[in-house]
């Protein structure tokens, strides 16, 4: 894995550096395993989390949903943090907090107190929703940025098959999630006890790694900047860097809303790309298959341990696909590949909607008659490649690069604020959704929103590939047709 990250990263960059650079963003992404952990922990938890608590279909989607509010909480105020206290202080923030919910999930005895811990968990994941794409765009040379800043997405990716495999074999070994395991615990506890592990992981990791050139130049630390920027980014005349990046600087002393402030409903018209392009990455619906593909697949006739298996399949699709796509979002370009997404999840959504609208039963008590219950299989999977293959990484990669210095920090917290929002809405409406209009009309709704996010990649999206943080400018997304040149 690693040597395919350094393949999709080593162009056009001085062969002793790109390995620094690979290996500080990776650290870095370890942040987006949590963030990949937490969305898929839930999925083999909340049959028995049902159970065990007497959850009804509301409670049950507000567990399962309450920690993308944290999450929206704590991406909006990680930019302002990290400018305050630095990345890396931020980042052992996030694992702590994350640290402290996997604890306490765990070892929740009423809903309350198990809401609570979910929303500590959220405010950490979307701390490190935030600083680690941020910081590893900070890092990363303009030729491997792209790749690198897929990272973020890759780490998410193999936290869900992590947690998945996880899952499963937890399960397994207890005769199901319900079912005592060890100490007189039940393997559903366990599965959150896992996380405390990717937790302390992350906290060390943050400790080893050097702090971002740009916040070191905000707080005016030339010389440590020119040093990072030497030795990770590969910089040939760092101190020149360095100006640069105080020059873009200049009016950024504190990001606010003024910085981010236009005439289209009082936000810059690029902000709005920002946030636009946010939402459509969960629209398209990618985490109602990672919340409750367990559930969904037992309902159309799997057993417990083959829905495990094939959650855990799916987890493996949607790695191999965003190692694809990392290696391709430098050569080919973001508006292309997210073009080919959209172009290719809305025929897949559209077979799974078709597969489901010869269902028997309702609500998620589902079966599908022969062939159509492979056919859904089938379309879910191949939605899941064309979504991991571009709106999965380059969504992060996008908000991470496209906004100028000035209003960087604001404009991503918010574009990434919006993201969670979006995610919360679609993952807490799913269930009842599935008792209200059925299936078939949910996955039809999915397929449109891909389809409108192709006409929106065509008319709004600004092709950013191999251009520096400094040659970002506000009038960038004005020809989203072409690859904009520096400004002079």
């Amino acid at each position: 894995m690693l040597l395919m990250v350094e393949t999709a990263s080593r162009s056009q960059q001085p062969s002793g550096h790109h390995g620094k650079a690979v290996g500080i963003s990776i650290a870095a992404a370890v942040g987006g395993f949590l963030f990949g952990f937490d969305s898929s922990v839930i999925n083999g938890a909340v049959d028995a989390l049902g159970s065990h608590f007497q959850l009804g279909s509301f409670l049950s989607g507000f567990v399962v949903s309450i920690a993308l509010l944290g999450c929206a909480v704590g991406a909006w105020y990680a930019g302002r943090l990290a400018d305050g206290w630095g990345r890396r202080n931020v980042m052992l923030l996030g694992s702590a907090m994350f640290l402290v919910s996997s604890t306490g999930s765990a070892l929740a005895f009423s809903v309350p107190d198990l809401l609570l811990w979910r929303v500590i968990g959220g405010l950490g994941i979307g701390i490190a929703s935030v600083i680690a794409p941020a910081y590893i765009s900070e890092v990363a040379p303009a030729s491997g940025r792209g790749a690198l800043g897929s990272l973020q997405q890759l780490a998410i990716t193999v936290g869900q098959l992590v947690v998945l495999s996880s899952n499963k074999g937890l399960a397994g070994a207890a005769g199901g999630a319900s079912q005592e395991l060890w100490f007189g615990m039940q393997a559903w506890r366990w599965m959150f006890l896992v996380g405390v592990i990717p937790a302390l992981v992350y906290g060390g990791l943050a400790l080893l790694i050097p702090e971002s050139p740009r916040y070191l130049v905000l707080k005016g630390q030339f010389e440590q900047a020119a040093g990072v920027l030497g030795r990770v980014s590969g910089e040939s005349d760092p101190e020149a860097k360095v100006e640069e990046i105080r020059e873009t600087l200049h009016k950024e002393h504190r990001s606010s809303f003024a910085d981010i402030r236009g005439e289209r409903l009082g936000l810059h018209p690029l902000v709005w790309v920002g946030i636009v392009l946010a939402a459509f990455q969960q629209l398209v619906g990618i985490n109602a298959i990672f919340y409750y593909s367990t559930t969904l697949w037992k309902s159309v006739g799997f057993s417990e341990s083959s829905s495990f298996t094939t959650s855990v399949i799916t987890a493996g699709i949607n790695v191999v696909m965003t190692v694809v796509s990392m290696l391709f979002v430098d050569r080919v370009g973001r508006r292309r590949l997210l073009s080919i997404g959209s172009t290719g999840m809305f025929f897949s959504l559209l077979m799974t909607a078709v597969a489901f609208s010869q269902q028997k039963g309702s609500g998620t008590h589902v079966s599908l008659p022969d062939p159509y219950g492979p056919v859904a299989l089938v379309g879910a999977n191949a939605f899941v490649v064309f979504f991991a293959l571009s709106w999965g990484p380059i969504m992060w990669v996008m908000l991470a690069e496209m906004f100028p210095n000035r209003m960087r920090a604001m404009a991503l917290a918010i574009g990434t604020a919006s993201n969670w929002i979006f995610n919360f809405l679609v993952t807490f409406s799913f269930e009842p959704m599935t008792r209200k209009v059925g299936l078939s009309w949910l996955y039809g709704a999915f397929a449109l929103f891909a389809l409108l996010s192709f006409f929106f990649v065509q008319r709004k999206v600004p092709e950013t590939k191999r251009r520096s943080l400094e040659q970002m400018t506000g009038e960038t997304y004005q020809r989203p047709g072409r690859t904009p040149t520096a400004p002079q």
